[in-house]
């Protein structure tokens, strides 16, 4: 659509009296397409010029008036509303998808320009719980996105790795050391010894200083605590991995906390440098209260560092390392005061790109409607999680005819992506309910999955590729768009037309689900036009009329090529067969 937009704002312009850019901007497509194609909204107009927006409309309406390929521009209460040539859309959106071909979507725009997302980082030594399935998934979708509009990203993932309960992991191992449960539980047995020692502590308080000393031989750079350290977390990434490879995540980075130890000093004498420190019962704290919010702490009274000092160093190396533009953190919204905090401290270092820090953040994760915690012993594995779904999806699929590899493929690319859609169909801000039933929809007596799940997009994808199939020969690039004028070919059109503005806003709101949304709209849409029975009095897409058949088969392949690359921006695998 934004051939049109630009035509629309340009004969719009002289008329409103405002700048094409600012027309443009505020140009709207209707949620009813019986309104027409774009809206433009007269109220702000209005206001600046004292008159009613209904007659501002009117009266801007009637001197636009309509030439090719604008059909029809009319008013609607304070909204002029346009609408452009059925043949023009179709022709334009086939022709420009044709022509962008797998790039259709993406773009340049982001050239020479550099994002850091930090998402996912779980704790080392902990169970990679499904509490980090949100972080990981809306953070690599994010990734995709950017990459997809030409940024360069960098994805970081933030490992906890550091702090007073590693001194706890080191002095459990040197009192019960178990190299058999290692090599075969890894993280469950590291819980498993640090739970142990949690529990002895609790009788021999002793057992505590023991922890505090190994930690301190850790900070210091102790070699045999530094050992036993990079062999735990090594062992963490190792299972973390293995579920980031089920999900289709990669990333650029693993520093974690750790990383930053020798940098914190740097910071402090940073803020030191500009009189925002300040002691506050023993505690080095940065004064927010101006800005109604509590002391941004970044030492305790041991002289110990804390997340916000971690998250400045963090911040600092990241922008000079990658010289990035953004830096987005995709973290839950029980996060919000925390980074309100750190990017207050760091603008009033006078950090000039503070402003361009962004916390991305997210609702809760539930399993049944109740909320996880580890405290009240209810951690979910996400790699069991993921693991059911696979099952589940795998019996669904065991009476088609498909031989035991493929089967186990297309199992997995299913299962897993049900997870994750199910993840990111909503707005991020709200929570996410996990039952298999909802995630995978199956009609055992048709055979095919339904509802608004990843399933049903892979096997609408699926349909697509089955129609060239029979078919039985390549789509030609050249065909007569004028001739897809039926209301299910134009609505189809349209929707191929504006992918590549979904893609922009869903980056620019930093919400998959922007993109999740659009895809289901295609599909419905698909699936109306291809169970329309005898379309326009003749038959279904494929026809004996040579030229039409053609120019449905071009329509239907940029179809299937915005299913295939938006699942792909969302994490999900688009299949050829199910």
């Amino acid at each position: 659509m934004e051939k049109f937009r630009a035509l629309v704002a340009e004969r719009l312009s002289p008329i409103a009296g405002i700048p094409v850019e600012a027309v443009r901007a505020l140009l709207e497509v209707p949620k009813d397409p019986a309104m027409g194609d774009l809206a433009f909204p007269c109220f702000a107009l209005a206001k600046e010029r004292k008159q009613p927006p209904p007659a501002l409309a009117a009266e801007i309406a009637s001197r636009a008036g309509a030439s090719a390929p604008i059909d029809a521009v009319e008013a609607k209460g304070p909204y002029v509303n346009v609408r452009i040539s059925p043949a023009a859309l179709v022709t334009d959106a086939i022709e420009s998808a044709t022509r962008a071909g797998d790039r259709w979507g993406g773009s340049d725009e982001g050239k020479g320009r550099t994002i850091v997302i930090d998402y996912s980082s779980p704790n080392i030594a902990k169970p990679f719980g499904i509490g980090h399935l949100r972080s990981t998934v809306i953070g690599g979708a994010l990734y995709r996105l950017f990459s997809f509009l030409g940024y360069r990203v960098i994805g970081s993932n933030h490992l906890g790795d550091w702090g007073t309960q590693f001194g706890m992991m080191i002095a459990a191992w040197k009192r019960w050391p178990d190299e058999a449960a290692l090599a075969q539980r890894g993280v469950r047995a590291l819980v498993e010894l640090y739970t142990r020692f949690h529990q002895e502590s609790e009788k021999d308080p002793s057992m505590k200083d023991e922890a505090r000393g190994w930690f301190k031989r850790l900070e210091a750079g102790d070699a045999e605590a530094r050992a036993l350290w990079e062999r735990f977390r090594e062992t963490s990434l190792g299972e973390f991995k293995r579920v980031y490879e089920l999900l289709g995540v990669t990333f650029d980075s693993y520093e974690g906390e750790a990383f930053y130890n020798d940098k914190l000093d740097a910071v402090v004498e940073l803020l030191k440098g500009k009189g925002l420190t300040k002691e506050s019962q023993g505690a080095l704290v940065v004064d927010l209260e101006k800005w109604k919010m509590p002391p941004c702490l970044l030492r305790k009274s041991d002289d110990a560092s804390l997340y916000a000092t971690r998250d400045i160093a963090a911040a600092t190396w990241r922008h000079d390392k990658y010289g990035a533009e953004r830096i987005l953190y995709v973290v839950g919204m029980d996060q919000k005061l925390h980074f309100r905090q750190l990017f207050k401290v760091l603008e009033l270092a006078g950090i000039e790109w503070a402003s361009r820090c962004v916390h991305v953040d997210f609702g809760l994760y539930r399993i049944s409607g109740g909320k996880m915690s580890t405290r009240q012993g209810k951690t979910v594995l996400l790699e069991e999680v993921l693991n059911t779904a696979i099952d589940y999806t795998a019996q669904i699929l065991e009476g088609r005819e498909m031989d035991a590899e493929k089967k186990l493929r297309v199992g997995r690319a299913v299962g897993v992506g049900a997870v994750v859609f199910n993840d990111l169909k909503a707005r991020r801000s709200k929570d996410v309910d996990f039952d298999l039933d909802q995630v995978v929809q199956y009609d055992s007596e048709t055979k095919s999955f339904k509802g608004e799940t990843g399933p049903y997009l892979q096997y609408a994808h699926t349909r697509l590729c089955g129609l060239v199939r029979q078919y039985g020969k390549a789509v030609p690039d050249q065909v007569d768009a004028s001739l897809l004028l039926l209301p299910e070919e134009v609505a189809l059109a349209k929707l191929v037309g504006s992918f590549p503005d979904v893609v922009r806003r869903a980056a620019e709101e930093y919400e998959p689900s922007i993109v999740s949304g659009h895809l289901l709209d295609v599909s419905a849409a698909f699936n109306r036009y291809y169970h329309a029975g005898k379309l326009d009095g003749s038959m279904r897409i494929i026809t004996p009329d040579e030229a039409k058949t053609a120019a449905r088969m071009r329509l239907s392949a940029c179809v299937r090529h915005v299913l295939a690359a938006g699942l792909r921006l969302l994490g999900v695998e688009p299949l050829e067969e199910m």
